[in-house]
Order: structure tokens, then sequence, then C-alpha cells
């Protein structure tokens, strides 16, 4: 797809960021609608309820307009990483859902996420973590995996990223190339992996593969080390890992996120117009910062000024854009106006049976380990 955009536009659709209150504050509706935004992430401090919700991601789209609908995500993954308030469906942890080794019922729960999603107008789903549960001492993943084995988690991610996107949400699967094995929070340190090739190939990489071969419309990236790929690099800005390993070798097409530029294990290393600009440069297609919006425009500006100067940098900017329009042009937000279909959908019957079907499944599984 050949893009036509001004520099700054063209820059802008690879910023994704995130603001403070329930009402997008009018900065940041100039800077969409100027095209220097591709998009916005949402928080609980955003989504105090679900017609705040709606409003929000409304006022969002039609910032955007039809030429250049956003990105809007959220993290609604299940569990304790749950963005979104009853009645809206909160699911368990995907540890507790990939228990329950049954795929057909782990992807109606995924529609039904989904289908509440896009009642309000959230388009991307940042889930399913692709990552294994394989250190107990891991701070930040835990039951946000689907389980310890590669396989299970590869089919239990496959199943519910396909369950979004056939409901009309963009799954994201996380965090490439595979967090599971750390013994840090990348919120506040850089953690490092030292594995060999052999052993990401048996543990880390499987579910990756798989979500790439089944379609998946976006990945996230991991701040963390891996010492077999890229050597004192993290992964989210080297080029190693997001181009030469997941587009050349394992063939991912979609849209690749940067996890939030914000994070310690980012931001205590590198100024954030740095970061942006090795991300990019790296094989990220669209960058997460997630609260500042002072840092957002230096982001923007940081790409801009690198464009003007490298035409190989302006190139990748303009691949990135071209993938993040494309695949947002394919599925905008489109919030549902019924009051009668909305209330239908967020929380409404559909949803209900699926938690009481995970319910009687999860009953069903502690009674038969206990006999």
């Amino acid at each position: 797809m050949r893009l036509d955009l001004e520099l700054e536009v063209l820059c802008g659709q690879l910023i994704v960021g995130g603001f403070d209150g329930v009402e997008p504050p009018a900065r940041y509706l100039k800077a969409l609608a100027e095209g220097r935004r591709g998009g916005a992430i949402l928080f609980r401090r955003n989504v105090p309820d679900a017609a705040a919700t709606a409003r929000l991601c409304q006022a969002l789209a039609a910032a955007g307009g039809p030429d250049r609908p956003p990105f809007i995500g959220i993290d609604q993954e299940g569990g304790r990483v749950t963005r979104l308030p009853a009645p809206f469906l909160t699911l368990p942890s995907m540890r507790s859902l990939g228990e329950l080794a049954d795929l057909p019922l782990l992807r109606r729960a995924a529609r039904a996420v989904a289908s509440e999603l896009r009642a309000v107008g959230i388009n991307l789903n940042f889930a399913p973590v692709l990552d294994v549960d394989s250190n107990p001492a891991n701070p930040i993943i835990g039951d946000r995996a689907f389980g310890r084995d590669p396989g299970a988690v590869a089919r239990s991610a496959v199943a519910f990223l396909e369950g979004l996107q056939e409901e009309g949400v963009l799954a994201c699967g996380k965090h490439f190339p595979g967090h599971g094995d750390t013994a840090l929070d990348s919120h506040l340190a850089l953690p490092t992996i030292a594995h060999g090739r052999g052993r990401l190939d048996e543990i880390e990489l499987p579910p990756f593969r798989a979500a790439c071969g089944a379609g998946v419309a976006s990945l996230m990236t991991a701040h963390i080390v891996v010492e077999a790929l890229d050597p004192g690099v993290p992964a989210t800005l080297s080029r190693a890992i997001c181009t030469d390993l997941l587009r050349g070798e394992i063939g991912f097409e979609g849209v690749l996120f940067s996890d939030d530029l914000e994070m310690a294990a980012i931001a205590a290393h590198h100024a954030v117009e740095e970061a942006a600009a090795a991300a990019v440069w790296a094989g990220c297609d669209a960058l997460l910062v997630c609260h500042s919006e002072d840092l957002q425009d230096r982001v923007h500006e940081a790409l801009v000024r690198k464009a003007e100067r490298e035409p190989r940098f302006r190139e990748r900017c303009a691949e990135a854009a071209a993938r993040c329009l494309g695949l947002r042009r394919r599925c905008p937000p489109r919030p549902v106006s019924s009051p009668a279909a909305f209330a239908e959908l967020v929380g409404g019957p559909a949803s209900r049976a699926v938690l009481e079907d995970v319910e009687r499944a999860r009953r069903a599984r502690v009674t038969e380990a206990a006999t």
C-alpha cells in the first residue's frame, strides 16, 4: 500500500499513546485528528463504566476519522490484567483457562470478550499472552500465561486469538520473543535471558510461531535481552530479533507493537527519542507511549527529524505506517449506537453463559482431581 502522507502524518501513524482521565484531552484529540497519533491505549483510569468507555471510544474514533481510523486498544486478558469493570465479562486468568484444555470453550470465551469490546468501540485487545510460564520466580507473567508446556500454550493461544479476530477485534500476542523465564519485572528493570538458541526454539518460540501461522493481527515486543539472539540489546530495539527472526525466519506479516517505551527496562537506559528511533529501525511498526503526552510529542518530533535526514529511515517509517493503516482500515472502531443492542452485548446473556460454562468446567476439573 502506497501512502501519500506528509511526513508529520506518516510518522504520527506509528505512535499509540495513553492519557489521563475518562474524557480524551483536547490536546490528544487534536493530535489524532491531525495525524500525529495512530491510536490510543486505554487503562482503568480511562474506563470507569461501560457508558463512559463508549463515549471515550466514540470521541477517539471521530477524531481519527474514516480515512485514518485509530487503534483503540486495551489489555483485557482476564485474571489480574483486566481493565474493564462490571458489567463487562471478566474471565479468570489465562492459566486457569489453559488448565481446562477445552479449546472450543476458550474460543467462545474470547469471542464473548471481543463482542463486548467491539460494542464499545475497542478494536484491539493486547492479548493473548504467548509467554510460557517456565520460571516460578517470574514477577510479571505467572498466571497470565496459559501454562508451562509450549505446545499447550500454543494451542490455547491460537484458540483465543482466533476467537477475538472472528468477532472483529484485533489480537496482539505478547511478549516476543518470550518473557516467561525472567526473574525481573521489565516495568522496573531490564531482564536478561541467557538460554541458548536450542532452548528458545524448544520453549519460548513455539507459541509465537503458532500464532503467526494462525494469522495473528499483531504482536508486542518484550523489553528483555536475549543473549543468544542479540547480546546486550533489548528485543524491542533489536533488528536481529524484530526483523531477522520474526519476519525473516518466522514469517510474521502483521503489525509489531513495542511494549511501553516509558517502562524502566528501556527508559532507564535510553532517552525516549533514541529508543523510539531504534525500535522503529529494529522493526517495530507501532510505538506504545502509555502515559505522557509530552513524551509522545518528543517521540513524534524525533521520528520526523530522523526521517528528514535519512531516506532509509523514512522508508522504514513508511513501511510501518502502511502496515498500521492497512490493519486499522480493515478493522476500524465501530461502537454500537443502539442502547438495546449495547445492553444485549455488554454483560449480556452470551457473556453470562460463557462465564457459567467456564466456572462449571473449573468445578468439574477440581472434582475430578479430588477423586
